[in-house]
């Protein structure tokens, strides 16, 4: 069966499949994005999460493109925003998660711009260290994100 899109794979192989950087980057969608987060931070908690879709996607980026795509205060943010709606939700499946909180794929910007400015987010050091939110603070302190771990 030829995968067509990152919803054809179970979590357990979504996971594997990216981490082995093995994925299609084509799979790797705003959405893939969100699903990334999201089994992440159901199966290893928020700390664990942000640690290891950082160095994922360092890893993933340098693979299959010029390392120059990836952004962490984004991926952070993007992080903790999906952790605001999972810990609202009663769901179990993905695609029922998205149904749930559609504004996650369809409006994720304007979430992000709710916590930032953009001359926040487009400081060049912004692509490699953590920026706090300057216009609204996410509710997990900074303090638990360990950026030179990474």
């Amino acid at each position: 069966m030829k995968i067509q899109t990152h919803s054809d794979l179970s979590d357990f192989k979504f996971e594997e499949q990216f981490r082995d950087m093995t994925m299609d980057p084509a799979l790797f969608t705003h959405e893939a994005h969100i699903r990334l987060a999201w089994i992440h931070l159901r199966r290893y908690g928020e700390k664990e999460a942000i640690r290891q879709i950082c160095t994922q996607i360092k890893q993933f980026d340098h693979h299959h493109g010029n390392g120059t795509k990836y952004h962490e205060t984004m991926t952070v943010a993007a992080v903790k925003v999906v952790q605001h709606f999972i810990s609202k939700s009663k769901v179990s499946s993905f695609s029922d998660f998205l149904s749930e909180f559609p504004r996650l794929k369809t409006h994720f910007k304007e979430l992000l711009d709710q916590h930032y400015s953009v001359n926040q987010l487009i400081q060049p050091e912004a692509k490699t260290t953590y920026f706090e939110p300057d216009l609204l603070p996410f509710l997990c302190k900074s303090n638990e994100i360990d950026s030179q771990n990474r």
